[in-house]
């Protein structure tokens, strides 16, 4: 079994500044948690928009 680190600090950075991007756009505490749960699966929403710019 092997394990490439890499991919999870590059999922880290991206999480990282996922969590900034949604904290600053917050207007709420609420909207801020909402945001940080967002972070978590932001290659979701990621793989969507490219698969829905590409027009599959």
């Amino acid at each position: 079994m092997s394990h490439n680190h890499s991919s999870s600090g590059l999922y880290f950075l991206g999480f990282l500044g996922a969590v900034i991007y949604y904290i600053q756009a917050a207007t709420t505490f609420w909207m801020g948690v909402l945001g940080i749960l967002k972070a978590l699966v932001w290659p979701a929403f990621l793989v969507y928009e490219a698969l829905k710019f590409l027009g599959m």
